[in-house]
């Protein structure tokens, strides 16, 4: 159902760019625009999606992926506190969230996700994060904490980093610069796509 290559992105255009070049998972994680353009987004996202046969994951926007009939949704801690599950659930969503300590893990585990991401693997530029890398050695620990439900790594990774983290027990990798920040996105994807998945 996820797919170890697991990128997330800023718009409905890079959807449109790695979708069809056999991106089955991906996640539009839009910040900072007025309710019509998040709208106008996620429609367009969910449209390349379904065209190709891929899984569109939207970030934090729960009401956004209720109307478009979206298959996914991410919430993050805060998030998680204002979003309504019930209606999450009655309209099908599946439901990804974030933790970074055990705390946000308890509180996670409580609206019985479909997968559970931990991050910050490795350290990010992307944004601030009050919470140190939890390394490879957490991936293992939350593995067995999560039970039977997938294990999203984040935070940090490039293509080796990846792997290793799937080799620790990561079911999945999500990875934001090393794709987005790439001279060349769409090979860069390919590669992940190539090594992330002959993993047994």
């Amino acid at each position: 159902m996820i797919d170890r290559f697991y990128p997330v992105v800023p718009t409905a255009d890079w959807v449109a760019r790695l979708v069809p070049a056999g991106t089955r998972f991906i996640q539009l994680r839009i910040k900072d625009q007025p309710e019509s353009e998040v709208r106008r987004e996620v429609r367009a996202a969910q449209a390349v999606c379904a065209k190709h046969g891929a899984q569109l994951i939207v970030n934090d926007y729960w009401q956004a992926a209720i109307d478009e009939k979206c298959p996914w949704v991410h919430l993050g801690q805060e998030d998680l506190v204002g979003a309504d599950i019930a209606a999450i659930r009655r309209a099908g969503l599946l439901l990804g969230v974030s933790t970074h300590d055990h705390a946000e893990l308890d509180k996670g585990l409580a609206v019985d996700p479909d997968y559970v991401a931990l991050g910050p693997i490795y350290p990010t530029l992307l944004k601030k994060m009050p919470f140190a890398p939890q390394g490879l050695d957490r991936i293992g620990e939350w593995k067995k904490l999560v039970g039977g439900k997938p294990l999203v790594a984040i935070g940090g990774l490039t293509l080796e980093r990846a792997l290793l983290c799937l080799k620790a027990g990561a079911d999945s990798t999500a990875v934001v610069g090393d794709i987005v920040n790439n001279a060349d996105p769409i090979a860069q994807a390919g590669k992940w796509m190539a090594e992330t998945r002959a993993i047994a």
